[in-house]
């Protein structure tokens, strides 16, 4: 019983610790098609970036300051993956494509999904959604055309016309994006992607901390292995690959054809481009760079850990109430035992 309650009170130990740090996967698909997605919370709802001046565009300068996200939400430890989108591929039958990346360090299934449209990307997560029971993110026509939602559907959001309030996986917006980045989780906001005010340094690949993959590297390295963790615990949010945001350059979602932003830098980049203040946008949202990518965001659905706790709670009273049920009835047994 003792060790019964031990590893009750471990398992809840070790639950706290990683709902502490936001850490949630996410399975889909199956059989040869299954994959994980992992995920951290990015929480202090409502906190904002100091955005009033510099460099930072005027559309997202006070009163409307990057970073500026009113509920907890969760964020893509790593971007998208080669292997990810084959399989989301041949379960959904996505037809997305992607750069050929020989030239630049191979087509390894974990190296990042490259040569993705924004739209490729919307489709990618529409399927995350609708496999696991959820509502589309993103609107397209029977022809594969991107729309609007509009008034008459549910879900619909007049503050963002692109996304389905009732999405639970979407691509991230500026805002979320750009708090996952240089946002912290006690409040500082920072310059760079790697929690400091400098930039990190450049690597080949690897993790360990203050590192990114990018001035003058020969191509991306594997999504897991593209430099050391934020304080929020992704990684890559610098380097690696440019990264689609959800949310048109001029910051409106209010027309099917925008262009669209990217961040974030590739592996090709130079440390201004991972600057906060940097952002860029291709010619149009029908982009396929070679050194484009993406990640994606959810909604917050992690269990708070006072739950974990009283789960863990429950376990040993259960184990302790199972335990004095059969030592009550092997005494009642031994009142009742007929006499030799």
């Amino acid at each position: 019983m003792r060790n019964l309650i031990l590893s009750a009170l471990l398992l809840a130990s070790v639950f706290q610790s990683a709902f502490a740090q936001g850490l949630l996967q996410e399975q889909f698909g199956s059989g040869a098609n299954a994959f994980t997605m992992e995920f951290v919370t990015i929480g202090n709802p409502g906190n904002v970036a100091d955005t009033t001046g510099g460099s930072y565009p005027i559309i997202y300068r006070s009163p409307n300051p990057f970073g500026s996200v009113a509920n907890a939400y969760n964020l893509g430890k790593y971007e998208v993956s080669r292997d990810m989108i084959d399989k989301a591929n041949s379960a959904g039958s996505l037809d997305i494509t992607m750069s050929d990346m020989t030239s630049y360090g191979g087509n390894g299934v974990n190296r990042p999904a490259t040569g993705i449209t924004w739209y490729e990307a919307a489709k990618f997560v529409n399927y995350l959604n609708t496999s696991k029971g959820s509502t589309a993110a993103y609107k397209f026509d029977s022809s594969g055309n991107f729309q609007l939602w509009s008034s008459t559907d549910a879900g619909y959001n007049a503050n963002n016309l692109f996304r389905n309030s009732l999405a639970k996986f979407f691509l991230p917006s500026t805002d979320e994006w750009y708090k996952g980045a240089y946002g912290s989780p006690g409040g500082t906001w920072y310059d760079f992607p790697n929690s400091s005010d400098i930039p990190p340094t450049g690597v080949v690949g690897g993790t360990d901390a203050n590192t990114s993959v990018y001035v003058g590297q020969s191509g991306p390295s594997d999504v897991n292995n593209a430099g050391g963790l934020n304080a929020w615990g992704t990684m890559a949010q610098g380097g690696n690959v440019w990264e689609w945001m959800e949310t048109a350059f001029d910051g409106i979602n209010n027309a099917a054809v925008e262009n669209l932003e990217l961040r974030g830098g590739a592996w090709n980049s130079f440390s201004v481009q991972l600057d906060a203040s940097f952002r860029t946008s291709p010619p149009n949202a029908s982009w396929e760079g070679f050194i484009g990518g993406f990640r994606v965001a959810s909604t917050a659905s992690i269990p708070e850990p006072s739950s974990l706790s009283l789960l863990a709670l429950g376990v040993v009273v259960v184990a302790s109430f199972t335990r004095r049920s059969r030592i009550l009835r092997a005494r009642v047994d031994s009142n009742h035992r007929p006499a030799d």
